[in-house]
């Protein structure tokens, strides 16, 4: 006959300590809920986006430097090495000289001691030795001074060959880094736009859109009528002023992408004027303007304690320039920022 008996029941103790776990859990879901990261401000990130476009921007012009100097070695280790190869093809040439001198005096009779001292692997020491010798002809001797001059000419070509060629590969180490470096601002400020919400992205975008219209006075009344530069200088500003709305891309000079420091280049440069390619060089060209009071369109504006950026003044108290990673070439109040020094063309 089949048993009924009712199955065994939980244990008062067995409920009870179940229920206590239950609810640490929760308590404890919701404490860390309570200490969790909270989500990010957007006007807080804004704040140390901004901070790192600015890292960005002096790593982009240390880049600049760079590879300004490498290109510079580059060609210098070139035109060296040039030099080098015809030193030692005209090396080549009097010592083949001597030796036709050597092989005719064979066959005429035996080599000439002078000769023989001309053709030994010292040839400085030839000079000490035949005047002892007292058997060297004019042209012996003359010929011998010659490749020796040759010689020194080459060991001096290959010493600076050697030199450029270790400065430019401590460059390059510099240009790599620079790069690297630009590279981790520009992910560090994506990573932190990527934090916020959607609709806190979609906001900062449409709050940097209408500061870019506002600044970039699309509505051109508000800058007024700007003085008229001539010259050069008045190119410059024509130029510059020409690239609004094209983007600021690190390392660029044009003509449709644009650093801050590479605008003022190509601007210039259609006016004939070769500038620096870094903020911080041309923070030293032409003369010091004493206040932005004073300065005249065309004047190089160079902003922050360690001369970071660069913008053309272009009047009414205001400057073209290209801001940073995604912004374009727009205009700005000239005291937007604080202002290092002022340079007039």
């Amino acid at each position: 006959m089949a048993s009924h008996r009712r199955p065994k029941q939980p244990s008062r103790a067995r409920v009870s300590v179940f229920t206590a776990a239950a609810a640490t859990a929760v308590a404890l879901s919701a404490q860390v809920a309570a200490h969790a990261a909270p989500q990010p401000n957007k006007e807080d990130v804004k704040t140390q986006i901004d901070k790192l476009q600015e890292e960005q921007e002096q790593a982009a012009e240390k880049y600049n430097g760079a590879k300004e100097r490498a290109d510079q070695l580059r060609k210098q280790a070139a035109t060296l090495q040039d030099q080098v190869a015809r030193s030692q093809e005209q090396m080549t040439q009097l010592q083949t000289g001597l030796a036709g001198v050597a092989g005719e005096q064979y066959r005429t009779g035996g080599i000439d001691p002078s000769v023989q001292l001309m053709l030994s692997s010292d040839p400085s020491g030839y000079l000490q030795k035949a005047s002892s010798v007292q058997q060297a002809s004019a042209s012996q001797s003359e010929a011998l001074k010659g490749l020796l001059e040759q010689q020194r000419k080459l060991d001096q070509e290959k010493s600076e060959a050697a030199a450029v060629l270790t400065s430019l590969d401590s460059t390059t180490k510099d240009l790599n880094q620079a790069k690297a470096d630009v590279n981790t601002k520009l992910k560090a400020a994506q990573d932190l736009l990527n934090s916020l919400s959607a609709s806190d992205r979609a906001a900062l975008k449409a709050q940097q859109a209408a500061a870019d219209r506002a600044s970039r006075g699309s509505d051109r009344a508000d800058l007024g009528p700007l003085p008229q530069a001539s010259g050069y200088a008045g190119v410059a500003v024509t130029m510059a002023m020409s690239k609004q709305g094209s983007p600021y891309v690190w390392g660029a000079t044009g003509p449709k992408t644009f650093d801050c420091s590479g605008l003022m280049v190509w601007a210039y440069g259609q006016a004939g004027i070769s500038l620096p390619r870094t903020s911080q060089e041309q923070g030293n060209v032409g003369t010091r303007v004493p206040s932005l009071d004073q300065a005249q369109p065309g004047d190089l504006v160079i902003y922050g304690p360690d001369r970071h950026h660069v913008g053309m003044y272009i009047g009414n108290g205001m400057v073209v320039h290209a801001p940073h990673t995604g912004d374009v070439v727009k205009v700005m109040k000239a005291d937007a920022m604080p202002i290092n020094t002022i340079r007039r063309v």
